[in-house]
């Protein structure tokens, strides 16, 4: 007998968010890269800009942002807000508090809350398994976010920006969820989430870029990079995945960026292996394990069953 389609598809659509929290992990060392005194709020504000300008581009290009289908603009406007928030929330929280502290509050939350929100949403309830994956990937994140050179302080506000940016993600995420729901094409979901989000930043680039770019001319190679690769191609995979898949369970599968992160900064930048580092990515890639899994069915009954 042939095994059913939707597991299959579902396992693709997982592949593809692992694929988009891959490219997300390189936005650290893109940065480290780059030049010494790079702002992450311009870096961070140019990224969703000029990301978003080039998904909406495309999405206009392809006919998705006229799809038929009525979009509902105050969910548009959420997402949109979501995109925007998280971007001033993670990089003013891990300018606060340090970007251990910063890290692990905004990777810690950003499940809970979107697992809350999609169910206060109608999305459906978490899972017993989500809830198992999502602390083992959790645990393994602060572990991971933890063993880096950073603050120790621990400041309040800075704190308060991490949850902000969690809250941002839980948001968009919901979000972009119910569009694709509607039945808009991802790339249109990405092109409108985006592209509004980057004008809502559009004033944070205006006021703090030109300064910063004459200060140091090689930011826009980075921005470029950021604006490509872990911006427009890495959510169009992530909103093909987010189509098939419960926005909780593509909330913990991000998870897997840290691991990504944390990887690149001892092959490429040369950070230290420690207990830490392979103890947190063997816990994140058990609660990947763990969600991915699917108990074998059950032996087909014979002919006097």
């Amino acid at each position: 007998m042939q095994p059913p389609a939707r597991p299959r598809a579902e396992d693709r659509a997982a592949g593809l968010v692992v694929l988009a929290a891959i490219l997300f992990g390189t936005t650290g060392t893109a940065q480290a890269l780059g030049p010494q005194e790079l702002s992450p709020l311009v870096v961070g504000a140019g990224r969703i800009a000029l990301g978003g300008l080039i998904l909406a581009v495309v999405a206009a290009a392809a006919g998705q942002l006229r799809d038929r289908i009525a979009w509902r603009p105050a969910v548009v406007l959420a997402a949109a807000v979501g995109v925007a928030g998280y971007q001033v929330g993670f990089f003013t929280g891990v300018d606060r508090a340090g970007v251990a502290v910063g890290t692990i509050v905004t990777i810690g939350s950003a499940p809970a809350f979107t697992g809350l929100l999609g169910w206060l949403s109608g999305q459906g309830r978490p899972m017993g398994v989500w809830a198992a994956a999502t602390a083992l990937a959790i645990a393994g994140g602060a572990l991971l976010a933890g063993s880096g050179e950073g603050k120790s302080s621990a400041d309040p506000l800075g704190i308060a920006f991490a949850l902000l940016a969690g809250a941002s993600y839980a948001i968009y995420t919901v979000a972009a969820k119910r569009l694709l729901d509607d039945g808009h094409r991802p790339v249109g979901v990405m092109g409108a989430s985006f592209g509004l989000g980057g004008l809502l930043l559009a004033p944070v680039l205006v006021a703090l870029g030109p300064a910063a770019v004459q200060a140091e001319p090689s930011i826009l190679l980075v921005v470029l990079y950021l604006a490509l690769v872990p911006t427009a191609v890495a959510y169009v995979l992530f909103a093909r995945g987010l189509g098939l898949l419960p926005a909780p369970t593509v909330a913990t599968l991000t998870l897997a960026e840290p691991v990504v992160a944390s990887t690149l900064g001892v092959l490429v930048l040369a950070e230290p292996v420690t207990a830490a580092r392979a103890v947190g990515a063997a816990l994140v890639l058990a609660g990947l394990l763990v969600l991915g899994y699917r108990p074998p069915p059950p032996p087909a009954a014979g002919p006097g069953g």
